[in-house]
């Protein structure tokens, strides 16, 4: 059976407002998950560099959106560095438990 209306079940792209919201969400459960304090200052520059990177890579993001493994090899390759740096935090640590707060 062919569906009448093929753009229908095409990946949609979520608006600016839920992709800030989402990137939070999954920060905030990263910093939960590292169980030591960061700053709101930085967090704030790391959501704001994780919102950024999400923009840029859009198409991608949308590509893979149901599969979470290869969206967190994509977070460790584009931001796990920077937001380690902003942090103050090791990059395995910091790669391993967004793993676990994110599920891939």
């Amino acid at each position: 059976m062919i569906p009448k209306n093929p753009e229908k079940h095409k990946a949609q792209a979520p608006n600016l407002r839920k992709i800030r919201r989402a990137c939070n969400k999954e920060l905030y459960r990263t910093v939960k998950r590292l169980n030591c304090y960061i700053p709101p200052e930085k967090i704030e520059e790391a959501e704001k560099l994780y919102y950024k990177q999400v923009l840029l890579n859009l198409p991608f993001i949308l590509e893979h959106g149901s599969n979470r493994r290869e969206l967190a090899n994509w977070w460790d390759q584009h931001l796990a560095d920077d937001i380690a740096a902003i942090w103050e935090v090791d990059v395995n640590l910091l790669s391993r438990k967004f793993r676990d707060a994110f599920g891939g």
